[in-house]
């Protein structure tokens, strides 16, 4: 390996910074479908990181195609749940072996195309990080990119930046991070340049059953007569199977550790214990929290990322809740014969007590920061189907019904919809097997062990022959028997 001392190298970076970064990105004006804004060697030009309705930094690097090169842009740092009022460190780098100067912009969007939080830049001298605006489709997005001073390589072959994305107050469904990166050669000109793009998300909760810590859910059952848990990864489709449980336990996966992935877990009635194996270590653990008769309901009741022992008692009609933070609560509400219907229906972050009325077709929702409120949706032969089907972060009132298998949702943002997809005899699997932030509706046929899935990202049908009659999907132990 060549060596150099180093006042070559400080001069030879010194020249890079201050002449060569004009190779960078280009010195033109744009219109189009982008606000008119002049670029500067200080940082590439607004709405150039391949995101939605955007270019990327081919629009002025001519020569090679987009991630043509041996080089690559990856985003770091991302958890697969964000919380409302986080604060997270992301990283960007930048890399390519022979590249001499390097740069790169970034924006975090929501499925509308939105900009999501806010960004904070680390205090540096000299700065080598700064945020732009740009609109796209009428929508303004914030962008973080290198400054001047931010090209250098952090070491021979690459450069990595970090800041901070604060999360909204609010959950909005799925966060898709969007990142370009330049790899340049410093010849004061745009060719022999090479430009790359990269796409990261981080979900609100949004896919139950993820025993991968990916963006999607996964195809899993539990089955009941030799206690053991089958699954198809999404991540790479590989079977797993986990022996944990026993016939007449509940399953009740959840991610109780807080790592991003779901636990294996069931309730037994018999003696009301909660058993759990964390995902993180593999840590076995057994509470005591419940009584025969009682309902799990998993959910996450104190906002802290981690799912919480639950219960519904019909006798009483008592809700009791261990929260992993904030400990013991019991909340009196709904009747002997409601189904629970948990979820999240303001999008704080907190799992929010609600029921559904067969009786009256009536929904009774608590939440936790926007107080009660009741919505007539449904019948007395429907199965309540709560999930977030338009991607807002918030759980939608959702009905499945039976005898014509029609799923009949009132979305918080899209309104109201019906699909008819299913049987009478099939469970109800409302999951995100796509990864889009949406939960997709979706079947289990116990009769012949399959599956059917209607995607959301492209309304597309997904089959696949998974589980035996007496198998209980996980997706559907979220849901009231």
């Amino acid at each position: 390996m060549p060596t150099f001392s180093t006042r070559i190298v400080f001069i030879k970076l010194t020249v890079i910074a201050f002449a060569g970064v004009l190779a960078m990105f280009c010195f033109v004006n744009f219109s189009a479908k982008y606000d008119k804004v002049s670029a500067s060697a200080s940082g590439p030009t607004p709405s150039h990181t391949g995101a939605p309705n955007e270019n990327n930094c081919t629009a002025c690097h001519a020569g090679s195609p987009v991630n043509s090169g041996t080089g690559s842009v990856t985003i770091s740092g991302l958890p697969v749940n964000y919380l409302p009022n986080q604060q997270i460190p992301v990283t960007v780098t930048t890399s390519q072996s022979d590249a001499v100067i390097y740069g790169f912009q970034l924006t975090a969007i929501d499925s509308q195309g939105k900009r999501v939080g806010t960004f904070t830049l680390p205090m540096q001298s000299p700065q080598q990080l700064q945020t732009v605006s740009g609109i796209v489709n009428g929508d303004q997005r914030t962008y973080v990119e290198h400054t001047n001073s931010g090209t250098i390589p952090t070491q021979f072959g690459s450069k990595t930046w970090t800041f901070t994305w604060n999360t909204p107050a609010q959950r909005v469904g799925k966060v898709n991070f969007y990142a370009a990166g330049n790899a340049a050669n410093s010849d004061s000109g745009p060719a022999g340049d090479f430009i790359y793009t990269s796409a990261k998300g981080t979900l609100s909760g949004t896919a139950v059953s993820n025993f991968d810590g990916d963006d999607k859910s996964d195809v899993a059952v539990f089955r009941p007569s030799n206690g053991t848990w089958y699954g198809l990864k999404s991540t790479d489709g590989s079977f797993q199977s986990f022996p944990f449980g026993a016939s007449g336990d509940k399953p009740v996966a959840g991610d109780y550790d807080g790592d991003g992935k779901n636990d294996y877990a069931v309730w037994r009635p018999s003696n009301g214990v909660w058993y759990v194996t964390n995902s993180s270590n593999g840590i076995f653990s057994a509470v005591h929290f419940g009584s025969s008769g009682d309902v799990p309901v998993v959910g996450d009741c104190d906002g802290d990322g981690k799912s919480d022992y639950a219960v519904y008692r019909p006798s009483n009609s008592t809700w009791y809740q261990l929260k992993s933070t904030q400990g013991f609560s019991a909340i009196q509400f709904g009747s002997s014969t409601d189904k629970t219907a948990q979820g999240d229906y303001d999008a704080d972050g907190v799992t929010d007590v609600a029921v559904y009325r067969p009786s009256e077709g009536n929904w009774y929702i608590q939440k936790s920061r926007d107080g009660f409120t009741s919505i007539q949706f449904g019948n007395s032969s429907d199965k309540p189907v709560p999930a977030d089907f338009d991607g807002d972060g918030k759980t939608d009132v959702a009905v499945y019904r039976p005898s014509n298998g029609v799923w009949y949702k009132q979305n918080s943002r899209d309104g109201f919809s019906a699909v008819q997809f299913g049987i009478s005899t099939d469970k109800p699997v409302p999951a995100d097997f796509d990864g889009d932030g949406k939960a997709d509706v979706g079947v289990y046929r116990p009769s012949v062990g399959i599956w059917y899935v209607l995607k959301s990202l492209d309304s597309s049908v997904y089959a696949v022959a998974f589980g035996n009659s007496e198998d209980i999907p996980v997706p559907s132990g979220f849901i009231a028997e």
